[in-house]
């Protein structure tokens, strides 16, 4: 049988050998994906049939709540772990205490542990903080990590995107994507209940779930004509006692604990009996779930809105009622039934545990709905919410509602004339408007809060606002205000012992000394970096990070950087700062453009893509240059978003960028108009500042659209080019250990020869546009031989596929398993995992399916490619 039943079978061996790789220690990550139905939880409760005997299974539900209950699959875990496990996450405040105890029952005995997350498109911020901590951690564990999805619900900004970015470089990674059942299968299934397979199969599209409900619940006289209908028609033959519980158990989205099930169903144990007789509940002695999430969604969508609300204000009062309750979900009720006050009561302390617990998405969510009811609460209160709100929006990138709701903060701080309180919501207001790409908004702030505070008498918030200021002043290139401003808010920090605020101030003063040329600003941002590891304050630390990582790419210091980028990681990692991690992937990404090794770039930047605009603007800018480079489509509307948010800042060390790749684009295309259009008026900003790293290289691009440019004593090896020195320029290149600038400076000189030695790199760095240039001259001289260049097959597909890519994606597009195309290659089904994972990521598609269908796009399946 084909289409989906054997391929079960399949991807149970696949498990059954990631368990078995576990039981040596090495760990692993598997993802069961597809839509809802297709049969993630069977594949699940399949799994404890093929573990070794004393084998873990530990399984944990994310819930469909409207704002999420923090670590709720990991609570699931208790009863079925160790103490400590068990008491850090009673007490989910300290992350890192959670993380470590997860990750020591995991490696505990007996092995191997099989983790199960079930549903994580819902997963709260907490826990996927806490799967991205397992994921960097698997591959040393006796445990595999098995994590369900449904791939169609994942748009471009969902927060399981990022946790499944990481996953993708993780050393063992299983991909079991589940295919629905084939017309055949559907036909074998319907045999035994005389129905027509052809309907059936229409009705459900081989969905499994809607197939096994569809033929459950009629005969060929009564085939239900949706598959809600065919849920529903099980409840038919039920006393309506039964029907009435299934319609209140159906309101909680999430497993019914049994104290719970007691409470809004008092004597409801034959009501209870009658529904898993029906088979659509699983009734355990400590809880009852729906057998399917399919079945309690239809009977939701099937209840008038009436009967839903006072189904809600049962399970808010009982909940309510029971000392010790989730907060999240007591709010998750008030808001379904309308219940104004409860929201406003619970709201605020569900948010402060989600805070705690580092879930700031449902932090946020928490108190956007409190705020809808913002009338409950006294001016100061609500000003305190506002301000909550905005952190917790900016903390999750949400800078929109961040700015809004810090907006309404100020105005309420301003009508209680409290200069302490606006004060500090003005500077928040500041680095908020920064974080969302405005910087004339962010200075205005900035400006306000030093007048307020220099009145308000408060030495540590006026310290603070000083040295935001600082920090503006330095990001905008002027130099000698930065240092004026933070050297202020270093003495007051000082005179205040305030640690965190001294270590802020350093750093901008180090960064302003090092950007404006003065060698004693790198050891000054290193002393910032020391105070603040020293003091324990991660944020600082890793500020101080980023900008030394920063400035030393800027230096053309590979080698440094990296000795500064592989702790920043360690700590951001160890920590869960999410932001400055993302930030820190970013830099790992220019790092490793810088180095030639493309594809990791690639896979890097595109953790940055959707996040906030100081990490988005370079993580595009690399990903177009990427595409520049190899000649692939796409490199100018990347160009087009970057320079957008470039500008926004008003910070060369993001304008300055995103203009030279457009002017690199221009050049490659024969468009010296665009080079200067590109340049122009971003160089004479440049040439106004005392030696910004940047000016070579755009100066470099005005010489090659014909424009003299003065020659500089930098010693910068695009200043060198300029000045028509390509030989020393392209052996700063290769000292720095940048392969396709050194072949690029290779590639200017008049020596047949050595533009031959720069072509063979261009073409092992899959460099096509400079390469068909260096070609294109090379004839030109006379060469009569040269080199033909990457194979036909790689270069005429714009994915960058190589010929065995080619030929797996074309079986992925047939629908074919790993294993069956193993069959066809005569290879490996490890192999062809690798070939999957590579086409996967080269096409930038989550899913097998999607993967076929953006080939076609690409015209990567058309039969004339060979």
């Amino acid at each position: 049988m084909d289409g989906g039943i054997l391929e079960r079978d399949l991807e149970l061996d696949r498990l059954a050998r990631a368990v078995r790789e576990a039981t040596a220690g090495a760990g692993s990550v598997v993802l069961v994906l597809g839509e809802a139905g297709i049969g993630k939880s069977s594949l699940v409760r399949a799994v404890p049939g093929v573990l070794p005997p004393g084998a873990r299974f530990l399984v944990g539900q994310c819930d469909d709540l409207a704002t999420g209950r923090p670590l709720g699959p990991l609570r699931d875990l208790v009863g079925s772990v160790g103490t400590e496990l068990a008491r850090a996450l009673r007490d989910a405040g300290d992350r890192h205490r959670v993380h470590e105890a997860l990750r020591a029952e995991l490696a505990g005995a007996p092995h191997p542990a099989v983790l199960v997350v079930e549903d994580v498109h819902w997963a709260d911020e907490a826990s996927l903080d806490a799967l991205r901590y397992l994921v960097r951690r698997v591959e040393k564990l006796p445990a595999v990590l098995v994590l369900t999805y449904r791939d169609d619900q994942l748009g471009r900004g969902h927060p399981l995107r990022q946790l499944l970015g990481l996953v993708s470089g993780a050393a063992r990674v299983h991909r079991l994507p589940l295919a629905p059942l084939s017309p055949d299968a559907v036909r074998v299934l319907s045999a035994a209940a005389e129905l027509d397979p052809a309907h059936v199969y229409t009705v459900t599209s081989g969905n499994p779930f809607f197939v096994a409900e569809v033929i459950a619940a009629g005969d060929t006289g009564d085939v239900p004509p949706t598959v809600v209908d065919a849920v529903l028609a099980r409840l038919r033959g039920l006393t309506d006692a039964t029907r009435d519980a299934l319609e209140q158990l159906a309101v909680v989205p999430s497993a019914v604990e049994r104290p719970l099930v007691d409470t809004l169903l008092p004597r409801g144990d034959d009501a209870l009996a009658a529904a898993e007789r029906a088979g659509l509940l699983v009734v355990a002695v400590d809880r009852v779930t729906f057998r399917h999430e399919i079945i309690r969604r239809a009977i939701i969508d099937s209840l008038p809105t009436a009967r839903r609300i006072a189904l809600d204000r049962a399970v808010l009062a009982a909940l309510a009622a029971t000392a010790g309750a989730d907060p999240s979900r007591i709010v998750h009720h008030a808001a379904a039934a309308g219940d104004a006050g409860a929201v406003a009561r619970f709201g605020p302390g569900a948010a402060q545990d989600a805070t705690r617990a580092g879930a700031h998405r449902e932090a946020a969510a928490h108190l956007r709905l409190v705020l809808r009811h913002r009338h409950h609460f006294g001016a100061a209160e609500r000003a305190d919410l506002l301000e909550r709100f905005a952190v917790e929006s900016y903390t999750i990138g949400d800078s929109e509602a961040a700015v809004s709701a810090q907006r309404d903060a100020v105005a309420l701080r301003r009508e209680q004339g409290d200069l302490r309180a606006l004060g500090a919501d003005l500077r928040w207001l500041s680095r908020i408007h920064w974080w969302a790409g405005d910087a004339a908004e962010a200075e205005s702030a900035a400006r306000e809060a030093l007048d307020v505070l220099e009145q308000a008498g408060d030495k540590r918030l006026l310290a603070l606002a000083l040295s935001n200021t600082a920090q503006l002043r330095m990001l905008a290139d002027e130099y000698a205000q930065a240092v004026d401003y933070g050297e202020r808010a270093m003495a007051l920090a000082r005179s205040v012992d305030d640690k965190p605020i001294l270590t802020h101030a350093l750093n901008n003063v180090g960064s302003a000394r090092w950007r404006s040329g003065d060698p004693s600003g790198q050891r000054q941002l290193e002393e910032s970096l020391r105070v603040a590891l020293g003091a324990g304050e991660v944020d600082h630390a890793c500020r101080a990070y980023a900008n030394i990582v920063w400035f030393l790419l800027d230096d053309l210091r590979l080698t440094d950087a990296d000795r500064f980028l592989t702790p920043a990681i360690d700590l951001a990692d160890r920590a869960e700062h999410l932001g400055f991690l993302t930030y820190f992937e970013v830099e790992r990404a220019l790092h490793r453009f810088a180095a030639g090794d493309w594809a990791a770039a690639e896979r890097f930047a595109l953790l940055g893509t959707d996040v906030f605009p100081p990490a988005r603007c370079p993580a595009l800018t690399v990903l177009a240059r990427i595409r520049i480079r190899r000649g692939t489509p796409g490199g100018d509307d990347l160009l087009d978003k970057a320079w957008r948010i470039a500008v926004g800042t008003r910070e060369l060390q993001r304008t300055a960028p995103v203009a030279a790749a457009r002017a690199e684009a221009a050049w490659l295309r024969g468009d010296p108009a665009g080079v200067l259009e590109a340049v122009e008026p971003v160089r004479a900003h440049a040439g106004q500042l005392p030696a910004p790293p940047q000016l070579p290289e755009l100066g470099y691009w005005l010489t090659k659209a014909g424009r003299a440019v003065a020659p500089g004593d930098s010693g910068h090896p695009y200043a060198l080019q300029a000045a028509g020195q390509w030989d020393k320029a392209a052996r700063l290149w290769q000292e720095a250990g940048f392969p396709y600038e050194h072949a690029a400076a290779l590639a200017e000189s008049p020596d047949p020869a050595v533009k031959l030695n720069a072509l063979a790199t261009l073409d092992a760095l899959g460099a096509l546009p400079l390469a068909r240039r260096v070609r294109a001259e090379l004839r030109a001289l006379g060469v009569r031989h040269v080199p033909r260049g990457p194979h036909a097959t790689t270069r005429r597909n714009p994915a960058g596929l190589t010929p065995r890519q080619l030929q797996v994606v074309r079986f992925l597009a047939e629908g074919l398993t790993n294993q069956e195309i193993a069959d066809r290659l005569v290879v490996s089904v490890r192999t062809v995992d690798n070939h999957v994972r590579a086409v996967l990521e080269k096409l930038d598609a989550p899913t097998r399916h999607r993967a076929a269908a953006r080939a076609r796009e690409l015209g990567l399946l058309d039969a004339d490619r060979t």
